[in-house]
Parts: C-alpha cells; structure tokens; sequence
C-alpha cells in the first residue's frame, strides 16, 4: 500500500484495487482511519480530533488528486505523490 503524503506525524495511503467508494487511509501512531474522498466522512476506524481536523483540510485542498490517485489504484498504476500539509 503506498504512502501518497505524510505530515506531522500522520501518513496517508491508498490500497490498489480497494472497495468503493473511492476513499483513502490515514495512519497516525496506533490509529487508523478511513475516509471517503467524495464527502470526507469518517468511513470506519478513528484519529483524534486533531490529527482528523488535519487530514479533512488536506484532504480538501487535495480532492481532485486524490481522485486521480484512486483511478490510477484501480489500475494497478504508480500512484502520484501529493504535496504535504504546510
């Protein structure tokens, strides 16, 4: 499972040739959650409040790559790297 981004702390991946919908990975020490790209809804697992926040507004910024990335993950293609939060 490829990581697409990591910051402070919280690392971001995508499985290839995961379930729909589309929705990505965030890890942050022993917590993990999964997120839906289309709403940025909280799919299953959990993150502190914080450490959430963080992701949701990456995310945001990062909608449209996201996508991007899930297309190439069906694929089985390299996924792109996305820029960090700053």
């Amino acid at each position: 499972m490829p990581t697409i981004s990591a910051f402070f702390g919280i690392l971001i991946r995508m499985y290839y040739d995961d379930h729909n919908p589309p929705h990505f990975h965030a890890y942050y020490g022993e917590y993990e959650a999964i997120i839906t790209i289309q709403t940025l809804e909280l799919m299953e697992g959990k993150l502190p409040r914080r450490a959430l926040a963080m992701v949701v507004e990456w995310a945001v910024e990062h909608r449209e790559q996201l996508m991007e990335d899930w297309a190439l993950a069906e694929q089985h293609r390299p996924l792109n790297k996305i820029e960090p939060l700053e």
